[in-house]
């Protein structure tokens, strides 16, 4: 199962560089962007790596799309995502 909550806890790192490029791409025009794109950014950009071996785990791009859109209401639909999955965390 995953769990997005335990593996955001373990790597700040990762929030932060999402919320930087997130507001980058917001402040230079771009009315929805990919939270995908925004991860590749980071691995280009960062040398963040998370907590369980991997520079940035692709299972989670989704989580913090949708982290971004509840924290930051101007992020609103900026982000497309799927309804979450029964038992998902």
């Amino acid at each position: 199962m995953i769990d997005f909550k335990k593996y955001d806890k373990e790597n700040p790192q990762i929030w932060e560089a999402f919320k930087k490029y997130s507001w980058e791409a917001k402040q230079r025009g771009f009315q929805y962007y990919s939270a995908k794109g925004i991860f590749e950014i980071i691995r280009w950009n960062t040398a963040t790596n998370g907590s369980d071996g991997f520079k940035l785990n692709n299972n989670y791009h989704a989580d913090y799309a949708r982290k971004m859109m509840n924290v930051y209401p101007d992020f609103e639909g900026f982000f497309k995502v799927r309804e979450l999955k029964a038992g998902r965390i």
